[in-house]
């Protein structure tokens, strides 16, 4: 397992938390998925044999959410 957290800036309703989760937790390969409020970074575990941390990274950005930085570990 792979993970990726991207830093976003911050963000401003509880809505945006299911919004974020909610799309990549239907995923393929996404195996966690844990969005920080306050600091604005989005938390996510990957089976990189299925997915990668670009993709992920698209999808947030999709959503309206861009995203300043990004760590994969």
């Amino acid at each position: 397992m792979k993970q990726v957290v991207l830093q976003m800036e911050a963000l401003t309703c509880p809505s945006c938390i299911k919004k974020i989760e909610g799309a990549l937790g239907k995923m393929d390969g996404v195996e966690q998925v844990k969005v920080l409020f306050n600091s604005g970074k989005v938390k996510a575990r990957f089976d990189e044999g299925k997915i990668n941390a670009e993709e992920i990274e698209r999808t947030v950005t999709k959503l309206g959410y861009p995203v300043l930085s990004k760590k994969v570990s």
